[in-house]
């Protein structure tokens, strides 16, 4: 018997597109209901998924699921072009910004009907408050990572600092890069300058910071521009400050990983990437803030999505989720992968806490930051509205124009955008 309430009426769908399918588990066997999921994981997260995939299909007769996983890069034309041919997959799991662009792809199930309470009332709310749309749950979090203070130790050694007592305000930042700067040629720490081809390396960087000084990024309805403020001010003319001083070059993100710095604003990920092999003796702090202002750092990670095809594939796949999202699922799932904790039940577990505290001690200050983490706008034009922003913010970086300018004229630029929608 399926475990799990159904939610979901019928959607649209089309042209099958060739995957790599990496679970195989025959959706025929003995007439139980097939679940497909696409995600865009790869290696041991890929391997990590599939060995639960298994789990939870030898765990009962009624769903048997099967996984594909899609490049990062063609995951969102992927699913466009299903939407189209009526071959959508029934789960997807992609990057949690693109939850309200695939919203508008295909019809979506409203999971708040679908999931047990107690599973949803167990997840971070911030993640669930990002996959409300329109009053209805598009989607749920899988998996978490934000941004803490990495440092390298033997940098702050050669300087004469002390490696373990890492800065803690922005004041102290400074100071520490320019002693870093000083005493040992190298940059102090790194920032993200540069507009690219998305933005959103600079933007997702510096939301942190104009949070931290009390900002907003846009309008609570996310219908305007909100950081021309004296907090996004405040925020710009620190990072130009940073700049200005040496501390942190224009242009020069990087060199902090390649052993040619001394901190940086950096993901959980990178703790696990660099596990087996650390490239140099490094440490992790929670993110210094102003001496006047709130803790914050920005959400990433995955977010399921379930198109509503007919109700016996959507509960089936709600089903499955109720039981991916259960605390020794959520527990295996973080121990193998690396990732931070969806649920506010398994974050806070003495016996999670305690095998962090033996395998992973430098996940620690990301997981003690969770409850002040926060997410970007969901909106469908957010990576236009990302872009824009960050082209122009990066005038100021670059010392092009003054903070004031660059506020103004990237105000001007979202809303542009937003104007569109």
């Amino acid at each position: 018997m399926l475990r799990s309430r159904s939610a979901g009426a019928a959607a649209g769908i089309l042209l099958l597109i060739p995957l790599a399918a990496c679970s195989p588990a025959d959706p025929a066997a003995d007439g139980a209901v097939p679940v497909s999921v696409w995600h865009y994981w790869d290696g041991a997260n890929a391997d990590a998924f599939d060995a639960l995939v298994d789990e939870y299909n030898a765990s009962q007769d009624d769903v048997v699921v099967s996984t594909s996983s899609v490049p990062n890069a063609d995951f969102l034309t992927k699913v466009r072009a299903a939407a189209t041919s009526r071959t959508l997959p029934d789960i997807a799991i992609g990057d949690l910004v693109w939850v309200p662009q695939i919203a508008e792809m295909g019809s979506l199930a409203d999971l708040s009907s679908a999931l047990p309470d107690d599973r949803l009332d167990d997840l971070l709310p911030a993640l669930t408050d990002f996959g409300t749309i329109g009053g209805e749950l598009l989607s749920v979090p899988v998996s978490a990572n934000n941004l803490a203070y990495m440092y390298n130790r033997t940098v702050f050694e050669q300087a004469g600092l002390d490696p373990d007592d890492p800065p803690q305000t922005w004041d102290e930042l400074l100071d520490v890069g320019e002693t870093i700067l000083e005493r040992t040629g190298l940059p102090g720490y790194d920032l993200f300058t540069e507009a690219g081809e998305s933005g959103e390396g600079l933007t997702w960087n510096f939301q942190v910071s104009l949070w931290q000084a009390g900002g907003e990024f846009l309008t609570e309805d996310g219908s305007a521009a909100a950081f021309h403020t004296a907090e996004g001010a405040e925020a710009l003319q620190f990072w130009v400050d940073l700049i200005e001083s040496g501390v942190s070059p224009y242009a020069r993100w990087g060199e902090f990983e390649k052993g040619q710095g001394g901190s940086a604003q950096e993901g959980s990920w990178m703790v696990g990437i660099w596990a087996a092999d650390p490239p140099f003796d490094f440490a992790t702090a929670p993110l210094p803030i102003p001496a006047d202002g709130v803790a914050a750092t920005n959400l990433g990670g995955e977010q399921a999505m379930v198109f509503a095809q007919d109700d016996a594939r959507t509960q089936a796949s709600a089903d499955f989720l109720a039981w991916f999202l259960e605390p020794d699922q959520v527990m295996s799932w973080n121990q193998a992968t690396g990732m931070l904790p969806v649920t506010q039940s398994v974050a806070q577990s003495a016996e999670y806490l305690a095998w962090v505290d033996e395998n992973q001690p430098l996940l620690r200050p990301f997981i003690e930051q969770m409850p002040d983490a926060r997410t970007r706008p969901h909106i469908a034009s957010y990576p236009a509205v990302s872009l824009a922003f960050a082209q122009e913010i990066e005038r100021a970086l670059a010392g092009e124009v003054d903070v004031e300018t660059a506020l103004a004229s990237a105000e001007a630029a979202v809303n542009d955008v937003l104007a569109e929608d």
